[in-house]
C-alpha cells in the first residue's frame, strides 16, 4: 500500500507480477534473478556537492546520501535509443541523416528553418543559383517543413477544449498541451545530462558545516524520501508560469506559458536556457468571460487551476504511486514526483496558493504585519483546503457572488479546487519559494532605489554613477540610473554593486545603513552555497535593516500618492522573512530565478511571433508546430552526430576530478568522444582556461595571461618616464632589485637605467569560484594605460596584491597598475636575466588603509587613500614600487568618497586620479562580497 492505494507492480524486466516493490527488489537480488550481473551499474554520477576539485588547497569536504535512495531495477532504453524505434530507422541505418541526402543537406536544411521565415525559404529555392547547380532534394518550403516535422518526436501536443457550465467566453477556451509526465519521462531519460543528474538525497559538509547546494542535498529531499518505498529515486518536479504580453497594441495578443524541469539536473544546467533542461508543457488560454467584472479574475483563476490540473494528472499519479522510467544511463529506477517549487511572480504565487492579495501566500501574515521583520507560522495547504472546505459546506462553489464574499473574508481568493490540492508531498508553503528576480531585485527598483531617489536627488545620484570608473566587464551607466522606467533585472543588479558606496555623504548614515543591510541580505540569498553561518549572517543582515528602518520613515524617504508614509506594508518585505527555512528545506534560491522563465518567455513567446503569420486566431497553433520542430531537430541533430561517428548512445559516466570551464553537457560530451565536432555543439561555450598555459602564483590558486606580443616592444626609461608620467620608476625597479636579489640569492648584472623595456596595456587575472573550488571563473581585465587624449591621466584599474616587506612579512595593499612590463634583453648578448626579472612585473601606486569596516559602520568597507612621500626637495608624490605580476590576489573596485557633492569636474576618465580617499567596494561582484566576508575579513 503506497499513500492509501493498493496495488500490484510488474518487473521492469521480465514482466511479472508482485505484490510490492519490495517484492520486485527481492526478486532481482535473488539468484535467480531476470537481470544478469554484468549488465548491472559500476557507476554513478557523482552529486555536484561531493565532486573534487584539482586545487592545491586539502578538502575538507565529506558527505554521505540517504541509503534507501535510488536503486537501479533494471535495463531500459534511454531518449536516443527510443529515436531508434522510429518508424524511419530501417532508412537511417542507411543513411543517418534521411530524409535528407546527407549531412550537408541537413546542416542547410536546419539554418532555413531556424533562421528564415517560410516566404524567405521560398525565395530561396527559387534563386537563379540552382538554375546551374544541384538543388536539394527538399524543392519547396512545404516539403522541407513536412521533413522536418516527420523527424522522430515523443510527446505529441493536444489541443482540449474547456468550458464551464453557465459561463461563457468572448472566444472559445482552448488548451493546447502535452502530458507532463511524459516530458519528464523525456528529460529524465536524456543523455545529454548523464553527468549532470543526481539520483539520490545527500547531506553534504564542509568542515564542520552543513552545505546547502542544489535541492538533493537539503532537508526536503530526505524528508520526502523517508516516507518512499524503499529504493525509490524522487524526480522533483519544478514549474514556471508567467503570463506575457506578445503584442503591445490594443487588444493585443497575451500567451501564458507552463513551462516544467526537474530537480535531479544540476542548477548550473537548469539555469540556461539554451541547455534544454526546461520544456514548455502547456499554452494556458488566457479567455475573457462574459460576466461583470467582480467574477473575472475569480473564473480566470478557477480556468487555470483546472488547466495546470489536466496537464499535470499523471505526475500526481505518479507522485502517488511512482513509475518506472530508464534514467539516462538506461538504468530503470521506480521514480516518484514531487512538487517542490512553482517559479513565479508575487500575483501568480497569491492565485496558485488561492489566497487573497492581502496576505502573504507562504505565511499567516496579514497586511498590517508585512514589513514588520516577524517570521509568521506558514500558510501551509492543509489549512487552506480546510478554509475552503468549511465555506465550501455552506455555499455552492459556483455562488461566485457568495461564495467569493466568504472567501475574501478568510483573506482566499475564491479559487475552491487549487491544482496542488491532490498532489502529494505538495503545499504552496514549501513550493512557492523565495525567487530572486522579483523578491529582491524588482523589489529594490520598487522601493529602496526610490528612497534613494528622494533623498540623494535624481540629478546627484547620476552624477555619481556616470562618474565612477569604468573597469572591463562591469556595466557603466553613462548617462545615470534614474531615467529609465523600464530596467531588467540584470541592470537592477549593477545598480546595487555601488549603491551603497555612491551614496555616502550624501544621504544621513543611518538611512545608508539601513540600505546597505538590504544589500548584504541580497547578496547572501544569491549565494550558490549556503552554510548554516552564511545563513545567520543573512537573517542578521534583514534584521538589521529592520532595527535601521526608521531612518527611511524620518528622512520622508518613504512616500505614497499621498505624501511620506509611515508603514513598510511591502509584501514582497514579507516573504524576505522565509529565505532562510526556504534555503534549509529546498537549497539555494538561485536555482528557482525567475531568469529563466522570463528567458523562457521571450524563446517560447516573443520570438516566435515572427515566425509565425501572425493571425491571432491560430498563432498558439503555430508556435507549438515551430517548438515541436524546433526541439526534433535539436535532438536529431545532436544524435544523427554521434551515431554518424558510430558512438554509443549511452553518455558515459566521467568520475575524473575536472575544472569546470563550461556548464553545456552537450558540449562536455561531445568535446570527450568526438572532439573534432565540438564546434558543431551550440550553446555556452567554454571559459578559456588560463590555469593550463597560462602564468601561475606560487600557489596556484591564481592564473595570469598576457598577449605573446607586448602592446609596446622596446620603451626606454626615458619613453617610460615621458609616456607613462612615473617620476620614481627607476627608483622603484632599483628598490625591487635589490629587495629580490637579498632574497633570492640571485645578483644580476644588469642595468636597468640602460635597458629596454616590453610594455602592455592590459593583462587577465583568473581565480577559481569561491563558493565552488572547481569552477573557474571567467577572466578579469586589468587595465593599464598610458595617458592619452580620452584618458589625460591614464586608464588603469586596481588590485590588491601581496608585498613582502624587509623583515619578510607579507601583507595585503590595495594598488593601481600603472605599467606592466618587463626587461628585455637584446638578441645578440648572452645575458641571463635571474629568475625574478625573467617574468613580468608591475609597477603600482599604493593606497593606505585608513579606516576598517568597524570604523564606518554604516557602510563596512575598508577605506584607503593614496599613499604619497615627500623627497629631498619637498615635492610630494604618489609612493610606487615594482612587484612581480604573480602576486596580484584579486581585482578589485573602489568608489571615491564624493562627500555630500560631486565635484562637477570629474568624470569617468578621471574619477580615480582626482579623488584620493576611496571605499573599498566589496559589493563589486558576489565572489568578493563573500572574499571580503570570509578571507579577506
Amino acid at each position: 500500500m503506497i499513500n492509501g492505494h493498493t496495488c500490484t507492480r510488474f518487473c521492469p524486466n521480465c514482466s511479472k507480477e508482485f505484490p510490492t516493490i519490495e517484492a520486485i527488489t527481492l526478486h532481482l537480488n535473488s539468484q535467480s534473478t531476470c537481470w544478469p550481473h554484468e549488465e548491472r551499474p559500476h557507476q554513478f554520477p557523482v552529486p555536484p556537492g561531493l565532486r573534487g576539485s584539482q586545487s592545491s588547497k586539502p578538502s575538507t569536504t565529506t558527505g554521505y546520501c540517504h541509503p534507501h535512495s535510488g536503486y537501479v531495477f533494471g535495463v531500459g532504453k534511454n531518449l536516443f535509443d527510443r529515436l531508434q524505434d522510429d518508424q524511419y530507422n530501417y532508412r537511417r541505418e542507411i543513411n543517418t541523416y534521411y530524409p535528407f541526402h546527407d549531412e550537408g543537406e541537413w546542416e542547410l536544411a536546419k539554418f532555413l528553418v531556424e533562421n528564415l521565415t517560410q516566404a524567405q525559404i521560398d525565395k530561396f529555392l527559387k534563386l537563379k543559383w540552382f538554375h546551374t547547380r544541384p538543388k536539394p532534394s527538399f524543392t519547396s518550403k512545404e516539403q522541407l517543413l513536412d521533413w522536418t516535422d516527420a523527424l522522430p518526436s515523443f510527446v505529441p501536443w493536444k489541443v482540449s477544449n474547456l468550458e464551464f457550465t453557465g459561463y461563457k467566453t468572448t472566444y472559445p477556451v482552448q488548451l493546447i498541451w502535452r502530458d507532463a509526465l511524459e516530458v519528464v519521462k523525456q528529460l529524465f531519460s536524456d543523455p545529454v545530462f548523464a553527468n549532470h543528474i543526481t539520483f539520490q538525497p545527500h547531506v553534504v559538509n564542509t568542515g564542520s558545516q552543513r552545505e546547502y547546494g542544489d535541492y538533493m542535498s537539503a532537508d526536503m529531499a530526505w524528508k520526502i524520501q523517508d516516507y518512499l518505498p524503499v529504493g525509490a529515486t524522487q524526480v522533483p518536479i519544478i514549474l514556471g508560469s508567467d503570463k506575457t504580453p506578445v503584442t503591445r497594441i490594443t487588444g493585443g495578443l497575451e500567451m501564458h506559458p507552463l513551462f516544467i524541469t526537474i530537480g535531479n539536473i544540476d542548477s548550473e544546467v537548469r539555469s540556461k536556457a539554451t541547455l534544454r533542461a526546461w520544456r514548455c508543457i502547456a499554452y494556458m488560454p488566457v479567455s475573457k468571460f462574459r460576466v461583470h467584472s467582480d467574477y473575472q479574475t475569480i473564473l480566470q483563476a478557477r480556468l487555470w487551476h483546472k488547466c495546470v490540473d489536466l496537464v499535470c494528472a499523471n505526475l500526481k499519479v505518479a507522485a502517488s504511486d511512482g513509475c518506472f522510467m530508464p534514467d539516462p544511463s538506461r538504468h530503470i529506477r521506480y521514480v516518484f514526483t514531487p512538487l517542490i517549487a512553482h517559479v513565479c511572480d508575487l500575483p501568480e504565487a497569491s492565485m496558485i496558493a488561492a489566497v487573497s492579495k492581502n496576505v502573504s501566500p507562504i505565511t499567516m501574515a496579514t497586511q498590517d504585519k508585512f514589513g514588520d521583520g516577524i517570521l509568521y507560522p506558514p500558510r501551509t495547504g492543509k489549512h487552506t483546503l480546510q478554509l475552503i472546505h468549511e465555506i465550501a459546506k455552506e455555499i455552492d462553489p459556483w455562488d461566485l457572488d457568495k461564495f467569493q464574499k466568504a472567501a475574501k473574508a478568510a483573506h482566499l481568493s475564491g479559487v475552491h479546487m487549487p491544482y496542488w490540492l491532490d498532489w502529494s508531498f505538495s503545499c504552496p508553503s514549501v513550493f512557492l519559494p523565495g525567487e530572486v528576480l522579483h523578491t529582491l531585485h524588482k523589489f529594490f527598483a520598487d522601493h529602496p532605489l526610490k528612497w534613494i531617489k528622494e533623498i540623494v536627488g535624481k540629478t546627484e545620484l547620476d552624477t555619481r554613477f556616470i562618474t565612477q570608473h569604468k573597469r572591463v566587464g562591469t556595466h557603466h551607466f553613462t548617462k545615470g540610473i534614474t531615467h529609465v522606467n523600464q530596467m531588467t533585472g540584470r541592470e537592477h543588479r549593477d545598480i546595487q554593486r555601488t549603491i551603497v558606496a555612491s551614496i555616502s555623504g550624501a544621504a544621513p548614515p543611518r538611512f545608508v545603513r539601513a540600505i546597505r543591510t538590504l544589500i548584504d541580505f541580497f547578496y547572501y540569498a544569491q549565494n550558490p552555497v549556503h552554510s548554516p553561518k552564511s545563513l545567520q549572517s543573512m537573517v542578521q543582515a534583514l534584521s538589521d535593516f529592520h532595527a535601521f528602518k526608521d531612518a527611511i520613515v524620518e528622512a520622508e524617504a518613504r512616500r505614497g500618492k499621498k505624501g511620506a508614509k509611515e508603514d513598510f506594508f511591502i509584501p514582497k518585505l514579507e516573504l524576505l522573512q522565509s529565505f532562510r527555512g526556504t534555503i534549509e528545506r529546498l537549497g539555494t534560491l538561485m536555482q528557482f530565478s525567475a531568469d529563466m522563465t522570463e528567458r523562457l518567455l521571450i524563446t517560447h513567446c516573443k520570438d516566435l511571433f515572427a515566425r509565425t503569420s501572425r493571425r491571432v486566431n491560430d498563432f498558439t497553433e503555430q508556435c507549438v508546430r515551430i517548438l515541436n520542430r524546433q526541439e526534433s531537430m535539436e535532438l536529431f541533430n545532436l544524435y544523427a552526430l554521434i551515431t554518424s561517428h558510430g558512438a554509443s548512445l549511452v553518455n558515459a559516466i566521467n568520475l575524473e576530478d575536472e575544472e569546470v570551464t563550461t556548464v553545456n553537457p552537450a558540449l562536455s560530451w561531445i568535446s570527450r568522444i568526438l572532439p573534432d565536432e565540438a564546434y558543431s555543439v551550440h550553446g555556452p561555450r567554454r571559459v578559456r582556461n588560463h590555469f593550463h598555459k597560462g602564468i601561475l602564483s606560487g600557489d596556484a590558486l591564481t592564473a595570469f595571461h598576457l598577449t605573446s606580443t607586448p602592446d609596446l616592444k622596446s620603451l626606454s626609461p626615458v619613453d617610460i618616464l615621458t609616456k607613462y608620467a612615473l617620476v620614481d620608476f627607476d627608483h622603484a625597479v632599483s628598490q625591487f632589485i635589490q629587495r629580490s636579489s637579498l632574497s633570492s640569492g640571485e645578483n644580476t648584472r644588469w642595468d636597468h637605467r640602460h635597458g629596454r623595456f616590453y610594455a602592455w596595456n592590459k593583462f587577465r587575472l583568473q581565480l577559481h569560484s569561491a563558493f565552488q573550488p572547481r569552477v573557474i571563473m571567467p577572466s578579469r581585465v586589468i587595465q593599464s594605460y598610458p595617458p592619452s587624449d580620452l584618458f589625460p591621466l591614464g586608464n588603469c584599474d586596481t588590485v590588491l596584491v601581496d608585498v613582502t616587506s624587509d623583515d619578510g612579512q607579507i601583507s595585503t595593499r590595495v594598488a593601481q597598475v600603472r605599467l606592466i612590463f618587463q626587461p628585455k634583453v637584446p638578441r645578440a648578448s648572452n645575458l641571463v636575466l635571474p629568475t625574478y626579472l625573467s617574468s613580468p612585473l608591475l609597477y603600482i601606486q599604493y593606497f593606505d588603509f585608513v579606516a576598517n569596516p568597524n570604523d564606518r559602520p554604516e557602510l563596512a568597507m575598508w577605506t584607503v587613500e593614496r599613499s604619497y612621500v615627500v623627497d629631498q626637495h619637498g615635492k610630494r608624490y604618489r609612493r610606487g614600487g615594482v612587484v612581480l605580476l604573480t602576486d596580484v590576489t584579486h581585482a578589485v573596485e573602489l568608489i571615491p568618497e564624493y562627500g555630500e557633492k560631486v565635484n562637477k569636474d570629474i568624470s569617468a576618465t578621471t574619477c580615480l586620479e582626482s579623488y584620493d580617499r576611496f571605499f573599498l567596494n566589496n559589493f563589486a561582484d558576489k565572489e568578493s562580497y563573500h572574499t571580503f566576508s570570509t578571507e579577506f575579513a
